[in-house]
């Protein structure tokens, strides 16, 4: 494993384990697998874990894990306070409290505000007094550094960056986003400030692997020397130097495996001429191919409506990037053959997901569009079959 320095000299692993996709049983975290990756990826070398409040029951499985297996000081925990949900002093106390609890630690190595996306926010925060109860958590040693997780432009990223003293920031980047979000700008102007930077959907979410184009697939595999599409993306984040850690949610031992294989030899400024060809090649294929450039990652959830989001899109892009008939029939066994139905035109158009998406999606129009391609009459059909003769009941 392959280790870079933060601000006070830690040596943090350049691959951090995201803890947002463990795997779920029965809409429950699978905590015996979710412990057998995860002390996998201990045992190779990865020691920057990354959780959040919001994320349904991950910092309470991550604390059970470390606790049971007497490791937490092997690691460094990262979670996030849920800034938007904060009204007061009080609350903000209470909510690190309970993340504590769950986490089943006395501090915090790396705490973020949570999809902090501009400076104006930032100020509204300190008026609530939260950087003066950050510094006490900082002084008391609670919190061991402090940062914030961004979705937005590469201007009010850097407005942001000079609004406090950062120890670090997480943003999304990959070599789909090097134009958008924070950005190539965005990290290189951190790296000047000094300050570390967390990568996050470093394969947005898996699409730059599972759902990638033939063709884009074709160039991979031609490519040498020989590497999966997921090594190639993160090698091109490791060739920056401006890159600290980047994130993986990894759920199996194989990912485990592959990637902190990658992560043991990955070195900066080792992409060639030639690889920056190859990307750029992938790039204008994927681009070609998909429709709606979602990440997977969630904060639209849940639909009032019960509405997979991300599951449609992820259905409605694979009838580009792979075949229509593919794309069809996995919305068809995700939607309509279920006990409670959930296609994308029971979208009530409330606008809720639309302010939480961080990619700033049209949602509504999106998903308007997305049953019309994948709601066919033979859609229909099924799914009056599946009502009418009460399959699931």
């Amino acid at each position: 494993m392959r280790y870079r320095s933060d601000r006070k000299g830690t040596q943090l692993s350049i691959l951090g384990y995201g803890c947002l996709r463990f795997t779920r049983k029965n809409g429950k975290i699978d905590l015996k697998k979710a412990e057998t990756e995860i002390l996998e990826a201990i045992k190779r070398g990865v020691n920057y874990f990354d959780t959040a409040y919001v994320y349904q029951g991950s910092e309470a499985a991550l604390g059970e894990i470390l606790e049971r297996n007497g490791c937490r000081e092997q690691v460094y925990i990262a979670t996030k306070l849920p800034h938007y949900l904060i009204k007061s002093r009080a609350g903000l106390e209470r909510c690190f409290q309970e993340q504590l609890n769950r986490l089943q630690t006395d501090h915090v190595d790396y705490y973020l505000m949570h999809m902090l996306n501009d400076a104006d926010t930032w100020e509204a925060l300190k008026q609530k007094g939260v950087q003066d109860w950050i510094e006490e958590k900082l002084k008391a040693g609670a919190i061991r550094n402090i940062g914030f997780s961004y979705h937005g432009n590469s201007g009010n990223f850097k407005k942001l960056l000079d609004a406090y003293d950062w120890d670090f920031c997480q943003i999304q980047y990959n070599y789909m986003d090097e134009d958008t979000q924070a950005g190539r700008a965005g990290l290189q102007y951190a790296e000047q400030k000094g300050i570390p930077v967390v990568i996050m959907e470093p394969l947005r979410g898996g699409k730059l692997v599972d759902l990638l184009p033939s063709e884009a697939k074709e160039l991979f595999a031609g490519a040498r020397p020989e590497r999966t599409p997921a090594e190639w993306a993160f090698r091109w984040l490791w060739d920056q130097t401006g890159v600290t850690v980047v994130l993986s949610g990894m759920n199996s031992v194989q990912m485990v495996r592959e990637n902190t294989e990658a992560a043991s030899s990955a070195e900066p400024g080792e992409l060639t001429d030639a690889d920056r060809e190859l990307y750029r090649k992938v790039k204008q294929e994927i681009n070609r191919k998909v429709k709606v450039g979602c990440t997977a990652c969630g904060y639209c959830m849940p639909c009032p409506q019960g509405i997979d989001i991300p599951g449609t899109f992820r259905c409605y892009n694979e009838m580009y990037t792979e075949r229509p008939k593919v794309g069809r029939k996995e919305y068809l066994m995700t939607t309509a053959f279920r006990k409670h139905q959930n296609p994308a035109s029971g979208c009530i158009r409330c606008g809720r997901c639309e302010r939480l998406c961080p990619q700033k999606i049209e949602i509504r129009k999106e998903l308007k569009q997305a049953s019309r391609e994948l709601e066919d009459v033979r859609y229909r059909v099924m799914a009056w079959l599946v009502r009418t003769f009460r399959i699931w009941r």
